[in-house]
């Protein structure tokens, strides 16, 4: 068995170095940019809402027409804007035994 150390001017390690770079640069180019496309406002659609919240795009119409979800229609595309989401889940958040104050 050959003890040898390897170092970087090793061709395999070189070869390596720069197979894992190529790895990294096809990866950045996979990433999903951030969509912020009005004033830093996120919109969600409708399956990802539905993927979010575990529950069906049925469901989500319903709930549109209760008027619990506030949405967005434009040319026939229904969005919901993210931060109107998080305040009305914040909203009907019920508090916990451990964090209600028993009188």
């Amino acid at each position: 068995m050959n003890n040898q150390l390897l170092s970087r001017q090793d061709p395999r390690v070189a070869d390596l170095f720069r197979r894992l770079e190529k790895v990294i640069k096809t990866l950045d180019k996979l990433k999903v940019p951030d969509r912020r496309p009005l004033h830093g406002e996120r919109f969600i659609t409708d399956s990802e809402l539905s993927a979010l919240l575990r529950i069906s795009r049925r469901t989500l119409q319903e709930y549109r027409t209760a008027g619990v979800f506030p949405y967005y229609l434009i040319c026939g595309k229904i969005v919901y804007k993210e931060s109107e989401l998080v305040q009305l889940l914040e909203d009907c958040r019920k508090q916990s035994l451990d964090e209600q104050v028993l009188i």
